[in-house]
């Protein structure tokens, strides 16, 4: 289950990366005239009635008085009706479409047709005919959906809760009748100083016996942080207690001081953790670079650096964790020989493709270019095939730039050790 949980973590991340590139495309492409049509169905819409919708709109666009835009908006309607017919009903999580003509780098004109399901519910009905495609609805599948469990403990009880996005929920909460200190001297002091310690025992083991029941599944945490709030020192006393399970103290992010118990304490910390919540996906990049970068300074063997060795580990199935770099410049090309059909793969950035703009054999042989893709893109396709889990990491944390600036930008955490020295791969570098 714990892998399982992690895995889907994992493909969320990429499916909000693709999103992420999407966006960035369509956001740049401008069209000639109003030609561009979004059109977003949220789940549960008919067909039918947005079928309807761009009959009547077809029927006012043919009312345009330049036949140039009218014929493209035209156009553009005809493409989305076209792609409407390929779904018999809205995917159970929406529907997104963008059709149209845009304006390319060379000012030629390129016919535009992307239909797909959101990887989660698009809650927007959205259908604009402009002169570029309108994204800001997309954006609303990139936040985080982490769900992260609050415990709010003072001396009268204890609230257990749930916070996701905008969303909150009690799970549980119970009141507690703890001794207070007094004054009375004599033998009862101690007495009563040792049942007031062991009360307090026996209310900390229950907070820590029901953290365990609300926040793990399958001996799993379902949440991905944990923050302890209360008054006084009980939240304290719960982190370092040997009774609070220590799958549950790897998750807390944090702990803050309330000055009430219960739900006004639990909203007063959620409060104080708005800021720590909005960077958990910063805070779990840096620890994954920092735990790539100690396997460096342990000189472990078990990484790997650089586009070359990389996909060597990734080819011999050692790459546990593919780590990249989310804007990384560099393409996949494939070579074909065009005397013996034979066909090459080679790694260069933008930079490089501009120096070179075509490519020779040591014998003199052309080749020409079959296939370009982005490395990136190639990368979220195939991981699953060399059995690694794939993390996109930014440059905006220190560790982050870091990786990009010294490291290039894509390296790999090892299931074991390897010497890439031994390793002799046949190299393309006898291409000029």
């Amino acid at each position: 289950m714990g892998d399982d949980a992690q895995q889907a973590e994992a493909d969320a991340n990429i499916q909000i990366w693709k999103i992420k590139k999407l966006i960035k495309s369509l956001e740049a492409a401008r069209g000639n005239g109003t030609s561009m049509i979004s059109l977003i169905l949220p789940p549960k819409s008919q067909i039918s009635a947005a079928a309807k919708m761009l009959g009547d709109e077809y029927g006012t666009a043919s009312n345009i008085k330049s036949r140039v835009n009218r014929q493209s908006v035209l156009g553009a309607i005809t493409s989305t009706q076209q792609r409407l017919k390929l779904f018999t009903k809205v995917p159970p999580n929406g529907l997104v479409i963008y059709c149209g003509t845009i304006l390319t780098e060379d000012n030629k004109e390129k016919k535009v047709n992307i239909d797909f399901e959101p990887f989660k519910p698009i809650n927007t009905s959205l259908y604009l005919c402009d002169n570029k495609f309108h994204t800001e609805a997309l954006n609303e599948l990139l936040e985080s959906d982490d769900k992260f469990g609050f415990i709010v403990m003072d001396g009268n009880g204890s609230l257990f809760g749930t916070v996701a996005g905008n969303h909150r929920e009690v799970l549980h909460k119970f009141s507690v009748d703890l001794p207070k200190k007094h004054g009375r001297g004599g033998q009862s002091a101690l007495r009563f100083a040792r049942l007031r310690l062991e009360k307090r025992q026996n209310y900390v083991r229950k907070v820590a016996e029901t953290a365990g029941q609300m926040f793990l599944t399958n001996d799993k945490c379902n949440v991905s942080g944990i923050i302890l709030a209360g008054s006084a020192d009980f939240k304290n006393v719960l982190y370092e207690s040997e009774v609070f399970d220590q799958r549950l103290v790897a998750k807390v992010i944090k702990t803050v001081d309330v000055s009430y118990g219960g739900e006004n304490g639990f909203n007063q910390a959620i409060e104080l953790c708005a800021e720590t919540l909005a960077n958990v996906k910063f805070i779990q990049e840096k620890r994954l670079i920092s735990k790539y970068f100690e396997e460096i300074s342990q000189d472990t063997g078990k990484f790997c650096f650089g586009i070359e060795d990389t996909l060597k580990a990734l080819e011999m199935g050692a790459v546990e964790i593919l780590i990249c770099y989310e804007n990384l410049e560099t393409d996949r090309l494939t070579l074909k020989n065009s005397a013996s059909g034979e066909e090459t793969v080679l790694h260069l950035s933008k930079q490089q493709q501009t120096d070179q703009s075509h490519f020779v054999t040591a014998d003199g042989t052309e080749l020409e270019i079959v296939d370009k893709q982005q490395l990136v893109e190639w990368f979220a396709e195939n991981y699953k095939t060399f059995g690694a889990q794939l993390e996109f990491v930014t440059n905006r944390s220190q560790e982050g730039s870091q990786f990009v600036k010294g490291f290039g930008g894509i390296g790999g955490i090892l299931r074991y050790k390897v010497d890439f020295m031994e390793h002799e791969f046949e190299d393309a570098d006898e291409y000029m």
